[in-house]
């Protein structure tokens, strides 16, 4: 017959100093590797919002940003006339032409970080997923610019009605609109001729955006920009180059669990010795319950499950632990050199990988101490003292 799980509880809570120690030390380790999870998955998770499937960037042959990409205007009127391309409001082709640059302005923690800045068309605006959350548009041929919700509450001089300096001239925030924290949350936009013109690049401008009628269409359109050798111009989905960015995250991640796995051998080791001190301190009760009828494999089923019992009880306390980071924002560098704000996200799935993790750390560490105990002989547990 089994050893019942009160049994179990019930040492957990008698010798609660041992038991809140140990599931401290697992708890740390669980929080650190939840910690880089969360940092990986609000970054995926803006990249993802920051895409529309039927979005198509068009940059240079050969570039890998739209940073370093070079993009005439004469590229700009024979894209516009492709096939597939949806049509806007105002009757026009949907394709966006754009200039990017970054400037150098000091955040929050007055620190000086990159920000991207972007010139777009009215089309851009129309076709991408924002509000306006304060002030007015920019209004073309003005040395006006709108700030991403990010921006505005990372950087003091991005705030509505402040001015910022770059190119020739200071230019005039005059709104602030919400991408619902997406990339673009992170980008301060403005007229694209004004600013080409200011950062003296009237013709070679960076790149191209374009919204394409429906699925199949953009498919096509990507595909027949690709093969045209006379644009030579390189095309991909939106989707494909935010996969892209969110690449970057994997170093990140991967260093996360590297770190989390070498503390992990500590903590299971630190299970370990609780539980071995566990059973020498009650070879007496061990020799008890086999005296009672209780089997060996029952002996043993009933450590293993304390341990796992301590070891989950650690990850609960690192899921407590990492639950205040949910929401934080923080920042990386993007394919622009230039930062990309977003939050920490603590979902229910990964608090169960915590548990999950935790609990394996518990089965390493408590399997050799149950063996242990299973193997105690009637006579001589008894007598220990």
């Amino acid at each position: 017959m089994a050893i019942p799980l009160a049994y179990n509880l019930r040492n957990l809570v008698v010798r609660k100093t041992t038991t809140l120690m140990t599931a401290l030390g697992i708890a740390l380790t669980v929080a650190v590797l939840l910690s880089i999870l969360a940092l990986v998955n609000g970054l995926r998770v803006t990249l993802e919002t920051s895409s529309d499937p039927l979005h198509v960037i068009v940059l240079r042959k050969g570039a890998e940003s739209e940073l370093t990409s070079i993009f005439q205007r004469t590229q700009y009127q024979d894209l516009k006339y492709k096939p597939g391309i949806a049509i806007g409001r105002d009757g026009q082709p949907m394709v966006s032409l754009e200039v990017i640059t970054v400037i150098s302005m000091a955040n929050v923690d007055s620190n000086n970080a990159n920000v991207t800045l972007r010139g777009l068309m009215p089309s851009g605006i129309e076709m991408r997923h924002v509000r306006l959350a304060a002030g007015t548009w920019f209004k073309p041929g003005l040395r006006q610019v709108v700030a991403g919700k990010s921006v505005a509450d990372r950087y003091p001089d991005a705030a509505l009605g402040k001015k910022i300096h770059f190119g020739r001239g200071d230019w005039q925030i005059v709104g602030v609109f919400d991408a619902g924290r997406g990339a673009q949350d992170s980008e301060i936009w403005g007229d694209v001729n004004e600013m080409a013109a200011d950062l003296n690049r009237p013709d070679f401008l960076s790149s191209a955006t374009i919204q394409a009628a429906d699925a199949v269409a953009a498919q096509a359109l990507v595909n027949d920009l690709n093969n045209d050798q006379k644009l030579e111009l390189h095309a991909e989905s939106e989707k494909e180059y935010y996969d892209q960015q969110t690449s970057q995250a994997i170093p990140i991640e991967y260093t996360g669990i590297f770190v989390a796995l070498v503390m992990a051998v500590g903590s299971a080791f630190a299970a370990m010795n609780t539980m071995y001190a566990t059973v020498s301190r009650r070879a007496r009760e061990i020799g008890t319950l086999r005296v009672l009828g209780f089997s060996r494999f029952s002996i043993l089923t009933s450590f293993f499950v304390e341990a796992v019992l301590l070891s989950a009880l650690g990850g609960l306390l690192g899921c407590l632990l990492v639950l205040p980071l949910n929401g934080l924002t923080t920042a990386v560098g993007n394919s622009n050199f230039a930062e990309l704000a977003f939050d920490f996200r603590v979902t229910p799935r990964i608090m169960m990988v915590g548990i999950l993790f935790a609990a394996a750390l518990g089965s390493a560490g408590g399997l050799f101490p149950a063996f242990s105990a299973a193997r105690k002989e009637i006579l001589t547990a008894l007598r220990e003292v």
